[in-house]
């Protein structure tokens, strides 16, 4: 059917696409590396966030004197620990921001659309709305659900085979010191948020390809809208069709004012006619004042029999006049000796004589 989605996206329809905010990007791939950069940039800076949250710890449990503590201070006294915590934190937090921008550009590029975010009042009226309602039950819908639902089985899957795999150290910290025990905590921690994280990333790769797969799915186009792109690109036939027609009309009044003027038609029998006028007064060469093919010739040989111009039939020369030699140009010395021998024809015959 002429409706189906069957072609691919011309470069036009990829660029509207684009400028509407409609491109091919996976979130689960841009979660998965703003994550592992998190980690990875948390495990450095580790050392160095124990220690702050060590002297915080002190201080607020060992130090500090609650007899100084008022209604009046207390937000000034918790500021002054939430900044404390927030420069622990805003290395990290400024790396996953970069991370994120980063794998996002890397996957849509440079791309900024107001469109994406603008409110459309016209989803909110019912025919769009009961059309939402039934993409509920559409294969894509599913496919997500099954993506989602594949996801979590995963992800629990591998936290269950890490704290199985560290369950004994896992009970041995019932009775272990604080420290030490956060230490254990923290590297079986590590090790699971790694582990979901490489298998996000897994799972990321694979969802790009889908969502590529998809993308180009959702931009095909029929094969009515590809000729109508390719129509408003061209211009209407019918439009061009006129206005060959009516340029031609023109050059044909043009010129059956000039051929009159001309010294000599050579012609092809059926094909071509080219006029040419000599004239060292207006050109130092023999210019095209007339030339055409088929019909237009006719009508240039018609013009020049009722004025009494003299039609000479050289099929190579006519042909080659009309092929290099631009309407009102002069002829190019390589063929100045085949049109002498014309115009000297021409002149030497009491029928070529002119006025």
């Amino acid at each position: 059917m002429s409706d189906e989605r069957t072609e691919k996206a011309t470069p036009k329809r990829r660029a509207k696409a684009r400028s509407d905010g409609q491109v091919s990007k996976s979130q689960d791939l841009s979660s998965s590396v703003t994550l592992l950069v998190g980690l990875y940039v948390l495990f450095m800076y580790m050392p160095f966030i124990f220690d702050r949250f060590k002297t915080i710890s002190i201080t607020i449990f060992t130090d500090l004197n609650p007899d100084l503590i008022t209604k009046a201070n207390i937000w000034a006294f918790l500021g002054k620990y939430i900044n404390e915590i927030f420069v622990i934190l805003m290395p990290i937090m400024a790396v996953m921001v970069a991370a994120g921008i980063a794998i996002n550009y890397y996957q849509v590029g440079p791309l900024f659309s107001m469109k994406a975010i603008q409110p459309d009042p016209s989803k909110l009226s019912p025919s769009k709305m009961i059309m939402g309602f039934k993409k509920f039950f559409q294969l894509k819908s599913f496919v997500e659900f099954l993506k989602s639902l594949l996801k979590l089985i995963i992800i629990s899957g591998v936290g269950f085979s890490v704290i199985d795999k560290h369950k004994y150290e896992l009970i041995a910290l019932l009775g272990a010191e604080a420290e030490p025990g956060m230490v254990v905590l923290g590297q079986i921690t590590i090790e699971l948020i790694t582990q979901i994280c490489i298998v996000l990333l897994i799972l990321g790769i694979i969802d790009k390809k889908y969502q590529d797969y998809e993308y180009e799915k959702s931009i095909k186009m029929t094969k009515h809208e590809i000729k109508d792109e390719r129509k408003n690109a061209e211009g209407d036939p019918k439009i061009k069709r006129h206005i060959r027609k009516a340029q031609m009309q023109f050059a044909m009044q043009r010129m059956a004012g000039a051929i009159p003027t001309a010294d000599v038609i050579i012609a092809n029998p059926t094909h071509y006619a080219v006029a040419l006028r000599y004239d060292t007064s207006k050109a130092p060469a023999p210019q095209v004042v007339a030339k055409g093919v088929d019909y237009v010739a006719f009508k240039i040989r018609e013009i020049a029999e009722a004025n009494n111009i003299p039609v000479v039939e050289n099929p190579p020369l006519a042909r080659t006049l009309y092929k290099i030699v631009p309407l009102d140009g002069m002829v190019p010395a390589e063929l100045y000796v085949a049109v002498a021998e014309v115009l000297a024809f021409v002149y030497r015959t009491s029928k070529g004589k002119r006025k």
